[in-house]
């Protein structure tokens, strides 16, 4: 019987880091004329329990979200970071 020829399995790059592969994750959107940074935190990432601003109610943990902050803030990208909020991905699709 013949052997399958099977090819090795992919390695990861050494050079790709977390913070790289999560920012790859990161979009801008633009919603009432403001730009925002939007990044996705998934159900497994999300470890703590967060206000939703559009609705007001808690995103439970283990909750699937997004983290949207001002892409244009006026203070610095600090401090827009800091004011960075985290909303329902229902939400923020209607907000």
């Amino acid at each position: 019987m013949p052997r399958s020829r099977r090819r090795p399995p992919a390695r990861p790059d050494p050079d790709a880091s977390l913070d790289r592969l999560l920012a790859g994750w990161k979009r801008t959107e633009i919603r009432r004329g403001v730009e925002w940074t939007v990044q996705p935190v998934s159900a497994v990432q999300a470890l703590k329990e967060y206000v939703c601003p559009g609705c007001g109610r808690v995103i439970e943990p283990g909750t699937a979200h997004v983290v949207a902050w001002r892409a244009d803030g006026v203070l610095g990208e600090a401090a827009a970071l800091a004011d960075r909020r985290h909303w329902h991905n229902h939400c923020w699709r209607i907000a």
